[in-house]
Parts: structure tokens; sequence; C-alpha cells
């Protein structure tokens, strides 16, 4: 039988090779990679929507509570474990990695169903419907999640609907032409020659699928904009680009005797080597330009304010500040020091002239985070800013420019940035990750680290040699009191403090322990500025911040 004829019989039942499940999910994997590769490409020169980050965060906001910690818990252990590096920045590439690795394995699937699906056929079916209803079953919901959760994008979004849905119609199609053409070779009498047709024509799909790919993705990578843009933002908030950071003399503790013992984290955190936790795969970019912030609701006069107004009319505040991720495990790095400027949130509510009945703000996000904050709180608290500064410069866009909010003694989750509208209201809600069981108050527990065993920097005084130990400690905004370190079974001895940068900053101890030869466990433990002791026993991040000693083991 000449198996090019246009008289082929319509019936394949009897042919045992057609291609199944495991060739589909073959083929999806080989014509999935360039569609990633094409949607990298259309971000990078376009701004249309790279579908498998939309999709990860659409994922990310609607799973449970519990399974998102899961998941973190999961990757922060994994990235300890192997010391894969700093975990915030780490975290994000691993998420970066799941995003697409989600759209590969859906691409494998879909196309395995529809390979199984044709080949239980009782009939060929060589026309395209079959691949465009492919393309438009897995397309139509990619393209609703990318709409519901995109802000990244510069297109409109008819645009986007219509270019997701071109680029998995186009999938679609590919895979039923595939599919086509491996059926009709499966009908070969001879089954060694339908075969090696097979691994041939499987070779020149795989060839094309990688030129796709490696030119999407090498001239998306060439042309993609640096995803950092500092100059941008600073230059569209008509600032000095020139301005220099807090130097390390200018610090308030420069002249402090106790210093910090060789392998201690620094006490004051460059702001590219701050953590950032947030909930998109990418930050939101914000022209500072054209940027204002409306506050409204329950206000007697709504304000609608720009950058210059909230820089030049409200006198600037500064403070140290340390900030701590509440999904920080024991001795995690998920806590950085910087200094924070902004403007007096209690000065701008009075421009505001709050109503009899307002108690709260809602506070939304451009990534689609939202937080309540109580008014009675901002009254107490006149160190609660909106800020557009870190470390004298403005806010980056990784970090929330142009504005985000500081709450002295609370966890970063209750400190929305890229701050886009306040509603002033009457009620309580919860926020984001408040509805997905994280503490509704979120207070920063004390906490104390061991940073170091300096086993290099011995100290010889007199005859005797002494082993420095350091780290930090930290109890939100109620300061640190004492630190004390216990050697094995002995007794706890308390260690020489570096006076803080400020009374919402981490404090720098140190212990000299007198040298023993042997193998060696070291806890630590801190008192807050009312003298309580930290919580001992050991509890989780989740819900409301880890705690529990820190030891180490060190041999000498």
């Amino acid at each position: 039988m000449d198996i090019t004829s246009d008289k082929m019989p319509l019936s394949v039942k009897n042919y045992p090779h057609k291609p199944g499940f495991a060739l589909g999910a073959l083929i999806g994997l080989i014509l999935i990679v360039p569609v990633v590769a094409i949607f990298f490409l259309g971000d990078a020169l376009l701004g249309l929507p790279f579908v498998p980050f939309d999709v990860f965060d659409w994922i990310a906001r609607v799973l449970p509570g519990v399974v998102i910690t899961f998941g973190i818990d999961i990757i922060v252990g994994i990235i300890r474990t192997f010391q894969l590096g700093e975990t915030s920045s780490t975290a994000k590439i691993a998420e970066h990695l799941m995003a697409i690795g989600g759209l590969l394995a859906t691409g494998v699937v879909a196309a395995a169903v529809f390979f199984f699906v044709q080949n239980r056929a009782q009939r060929r079916n060589d026309g395209a419907m079959p691949g465009l209803i492919l393309g438009l079953a897995v397309g139509i919901p990619v393209m609703l999640i990318s709409t519901s959760v995109n802000f990244t994008s510069t297109v409109e979004p008819t645009l986007r609907a219509v270019w997701i849905l071109v680029v998995f119609v186009a999938w679609g199609a590919a895979c039923n032409l595939i599919y086509n053409d491996l059926e009709l070779m499966s009908v070969k009498a001879n089954a060694s020659a339908a075969a090696i047709d097979r691994r041939s024509f499987l070779l020149r799909v795989g060839g094309a699928a990688a030129t796709i790919t490696v030119v999407g993705a090498g001239l998306g990578a060439l042309l993609r904009p640096n995803p950092e843009p500092d100059s941008e933002t600073i230059a569209a908030a008509n600032l000095d680009t020139d301005q220099v950071g807090v130097r390390p003399e200018e610090l308030p503790n420069a002249d402090d005797p106790v210093e910090p013992v060789p392998g201690t984290r620094a006490e004051y955190t460059p702001v590219d080597q701050h953590y950032r936790i947030d909930i998109s795969s990418r930050p939101p970019v914000i022209d500072g330009a054209t940027y204002t912030l409306p506050i409204k609701g329950l206000v007697d006069t709504p304000l609608n304010l720009t950058l210059d107004d909230i820089r030049n009319n409200y006198e600037a505040m500064d403070q140290f500040v340390t900030l701590q991720c509440i999904s920080n495990p024991l001795g995690g790095d998920l806590i950085s020091t910087t200094q924070w400027t902004g403007a007096s949130f209690q000065k701008i509510l009075a421009d505001a002239g709050l109503q009899a009945n307002a108690a709260y703000l809602r506070i939304f996000s451009a990534d689609g985070f939202d937080e309540t904050v109580s008014i009675d709180l901002i009254n107490q608290d006149e160190r609660i800013m909106l800020a557009y500064d870190w470390d004298r410069a403005p806010l980056t866009s990784l970090h929330g420019f142009p504005l985000r909010i500081y709450i002295p003694d609370r966890y970063g989750m209750k400190q929305p940035k890229w701050i886009t509208s306040i509603e002033v209201v009457a009620s309580d809600e919860d926020g984001y990750w408040v509805r997905r069981g994280w503490d509704e108050i979120a207070q920063m527990r004390t906490t104390s680290v061991i940073d170091t065993v300096a086993t290099d920097s011995i100290i010889r005084r007199d005859s005797k040699f002494f082993v420095p130990i350091g780290g930090i400690a930290h109890a939100g905004a109620r300061e640190i009191s004492k630190v004390e370190v216990k050697v094995d079974d002995g007794e706890w001895a308390e260690a020489e403090l570096r006076a803080p940068l400020s009374t919402t900053t981490w404090r720098i101890w140190r212990y000299e322990w007198p040298f023993e030869e042997g193998s060696h466990r070291f806890s630590v433990r801190a008192y807050d500025g009312s003298g309580t002791l930290q919580i001992e026993d050991f509890e989780g991040a989740r819900p409301s911040g880890a705690t529990g000693i820190i030891s180490v083991n060190a041999s000498l």
C-alpha cells in the first residue's frame, strides 16, 4: 500500500503502532519548550505577558495558605541544607524555575492526553480541528489566568489575550500535525521501516524546536531590559542620582568599643543585599513621574499625593530599621538592617482629616497585596512612616518603589510596598497573609543567633587563650537588654553588647570563651528591653514567627 495515497482507508483501528500516550508526552515536551522561549521573546521585545510567571502567581494566590507555607518551608529548607546562597534571591530563582517547569508539565500532559484520545479514535481525522480544540483548551484558561493577575505587561489587554491564544493554537496545530504524520507512518506494512522513519522524523522535529528555543531565548535575553531599573526610578522621581548611602563612619555607634567578631553578619545591610520576599514572580515597575497616591474613604479632604508632595510637604523622618520576614527560620538570613526615610503617617492623615468613625487603613499594592493598619496604632507611634528612601536613595523597584509603610515591631508581612492607594474605613479586614492563616498582629519575636565561633581568630591574653563567639539579637522595637551564652551544659554567661544603630535595630553581641580543646556545643539566648527572656521552646515560623534556642557545634 502506498502510504502517501489520498485513498487511505478511514479506519485505522487494526494498526498497533499508532502513536500513544508516551510518545505524546515526548512531543509535548519538544513543542512546549519553544513556546516558553517565544513567550520570553514576546515579553522582552514587546512587553507581552510571560505566561509561566502569571500562571505560577495565580496558583500561589488560590492555593490554601497551609499549602503555600509548606512550599515555602521546603524551598527554604533545601536552600539552607545545601547552602545554595542567600535565601530570598535563591528562592526567587527557584520560583521562576518552578513557574517554567509548571508550563512545561502542562504542555507534556496536554499533548499526552491528546495523543491518547487520538490513538483511541476508530477513524483517522487528519483535519485541523483537533489541534484547534487542543490549543484553545489550554490557551483559554491560561489567557484568563494571565489577564487576572498580570501587572507587568505594557500591552493592551485585548492584544495580550489574542497573543496568548495565537501561541497556544499554533502549539495545538503543531501537536495535531505531528500526530497525523506519525500515525501515517504507523500504517506501513514494514514495522521496522516505520520505526526508522519515526526516529528520523522526531529528530527533525526536535532540531527545529531546539532552533526556535535557542533563537527565542537568546534574543529575549539580549533584548530584555534591566529587571531592576534603579536609574529609571531615580530619574522618574526627579532626584539627585549622586546621592550616597550611609558611610560606616556615619553610623551612630561607629565609636563603640565592642567590635563584631569576625564572621558576624554585617551590622548595616547594603540595599542590594537586603532580603526580599513578595508575592509575585516579578516586582511592579511604577513610573515615579506620573505616580499619585489617593487617600480616600472616611476623610474630610481626600488627598491625591505625588511623590514630590510627600517629599517636599512633610518633614523627612530617618530611622535605622531591622526588618524581618515572619517566615524566617531560626538563624536565617531573611532579616536585614538599613536606614529608612519617609514622611510621618500621623501628619499625612491629619491633612486628610479623619472622620469620627474612621478606624483602619486599607492599604493596596501594585502587585495585588493588601493589608489593614489600625489608626490607633498610627496615633500611638510617631515612628510609623510612608517611606520613600532606603540608605539615602529612592526605594528600588525590587524593594517597593515608590512607597512602602514602616511599622515598628511588626514582621514584613504587615508592611505593604509598591503602595498604590489607601482607603480609610470603619472596620477591620484581614490582610493578604492573614487570610492565609498567618498571625493577625505579627509582632516580632525576640530572637538571638550565633553567626560565628571564630576558631581562626583566637585571642591570647597573657598565657590564656579565648575563642570569640558572635552574632546578633533582635526584639523588634522592644530593644535587647542582655544576651547570654552557654557552652555545653555549663552556666549561662553574659555576653558583651555593641550599641544598636537605633531602638528598632538588632544588636551585635560578642562573647570570649576560655579555650578548651575538644568538641563543644554553644547556645545563645536574649532578653528584650523589659528583661523578658525570649521563648526557649522551639516553634516553626507559621503562624507567628519562629522561636527557640539556637545552638551550634564546633571542634577546637
